[in-house]
């Protein structure tokens, strides 16, 4: 268990730049605006003085652990925080201790609990009930949805506060004040412009990343002003945030689906390299190309579908990085493709309707393997389609009590526009309307 009234800071050139940066006023925090300008949620608490339990849900470097900070500075509180990755329910247990004591003489505590969605539901369990007595003000912070990461009750006893991206004015704005302050621009001069509102756009709305490209630019640049290629080198290799288990990880699949789906190779290239670039699996990447040849693009496009599974194959078989170049074309050809969902459709619909009934499959398309079949009537009358004009006859064979159902509706895209021709010649009944 860590103290932050207690923690020891390193001396100033050890701590990172990140961490020295941190805003310890109001007036120091750049960004979310929606919680911390007048008459808002944040707002409140620090100009009252009164906090409550919060979870804090938004992405890295929103300033979650800051605005937590501020919250115990502001409120006078004994503040303890912990992370939920290196913490247990014995750590949690002597903050909760120590909020008990505190209460017998009228001061709050606070536990911030970083990753919250890391603790399991027992886990969780253990700070329930101080929350709900008041021993302890709780702040969580998750980049998770907190809808499928934290317990229902403790959800139930607690404000959940969603913080955005920082947007390039906020970036600048930490930037300008890091300037003016950091011992690194005490013997260099500021960026330009031009080469901070890059650093910004680097950052993808999060500051720390964006203090922690600075730093490693200052290092590459030495006493000089840092220029566009120290921004280039320092942020070379750098893995973007995606958590595999997590919102980044379904949000940016959906996100590259739906970009294929929508026939937009360029979206879904963009998606394919994010995910690449964050460390995603490759193979998860190639399975779900498969699935889509097939549910997507189907009969539209039947070449798809062997594309995918020999992407897939070719991805397993020579790795990264060179199975990005592979990933790219079968990603590139499956957006571009013509679109069909006729024959998922088609399945679906065929096992709505197996699952409600079950009739018998009719005598004269049976299998006859033994004369007591042939005898019973099996495979009698069956009418071999190779042995008549254009190798059809036109016969039943679904079972009469669904002898009607259409479940396959070929679409007018690509290749199953002639399978829809050919569908309407041989079954006019079915298909010709």
């Amino acid at each position: 268990m860590t103290s932050f009234n207690e923690k020891k800071t390193p001396p100033p050139n050890l701590t990172p730049l990140a961490e020295r940066s941190r805003p310890k006023t109001l007036e120091e925090f750049a960004g979310q605006k929606h919680i911390v300008s007048d008459g808002k949620i944040i707002r409140k608490i620090l100009d009252t003085g009164e906090a409550y339990s919060i979870v804090l849900w938004g992405e890295p470097g929103t300033g979650k652990t800051t605005l937590a900070s501020l919250i115990a500075s502001y409120c006078s509180m004994e503040s303890h925080f912990l992370s939920a990755i290196s913490a247990g329910v014995a750590d949690v247990r002597k903050v909760i201790d120590r909020g008990k004591e505190n209460m017998s003489v009228g001061k709050q505590t606070l536990l911030f609990l970083d990753e919250i969605h890391r603790f399991n539901k027992a886990q969780q369990d253990a700070v329930l009930g101080a929350v709900e007595s008041g021993d302890i003000i709780l702040i969580g912070a998750t980049t998770e949805n907190p809808s499928f990461s934290v317990i229902s009750p403790l959800l139930s006893r607690t404000r959940v506060i969603r913080l955005e991206k920082l947007t390039e004015d906020d970036l600048l704005a930490v930037l300008d004040r890091v300037f003016k302050t950091d011992e690194l621009f005490t013997e260099r001069p500021p960026m330009e412009r031009p080469v901070a509102k890059r650093l910004a756009e680097l950052a993808l709305g999060d500051a720390r990343r964006m203090l922690n490209i600075l730093e490693t630019a200052c290092a590459v640049a030495g006493k000089r002003q840092i220029n566009l290629d120290d921004l280039a080198e320092a942020v070379k290799n750098s893995m973007l945030y995606y958590d595999k288990a997590g919102d980044k990880h379904y949000d940016t699949i959906s996100a590259f689906i739906k970009s294929m789906r929508g026939s937009d190779p360029n979206a879904a290239l963009y998606y394919m390299a994010r995910m690449i670039l964050s460390g995603e699996d490759p193979l998860f990447i190639a399975r779900r190309m498969v699935i889509f040849a097939s549910e997507d693009v189907g009969n539209a496009s039947p070449v798809a579908l062997n594309l995918a599974v020999s992407a897939y194959n070719a991805v397993k078989n020579i790795g990264m990085p060179e199975a990005d170049i592979i990933l790219g074309q079968c990603a590139a050809f499956l957006a571009s493709a013509p679109k069909s969902n006729a024959s998922y459709m088609g399945i679906k619909s065929a096992e709505s309707a197996a699952a409600a009934s079950s009739p018998e499959i009719p005598l004269h398309i049976r299998n006859a393997p033994t004369s007591l079949m042939k005898e019973m009537g099996y495979a009698k009358g069956y009418k071999y389609p190779h042995d008549f004009p254009g190798h059809f006859v036109k016969e039943t064979y679904l079972p009469k009590e669904i002898a009607d159902a259409v479940f396959y509706k070929p679409s007018e895209e690509g290749n199953e526009k002639a399978i829809a021709e050919r569908l309407k010649r041989l079954w006019p009944e079915k298909y010709g309307k």
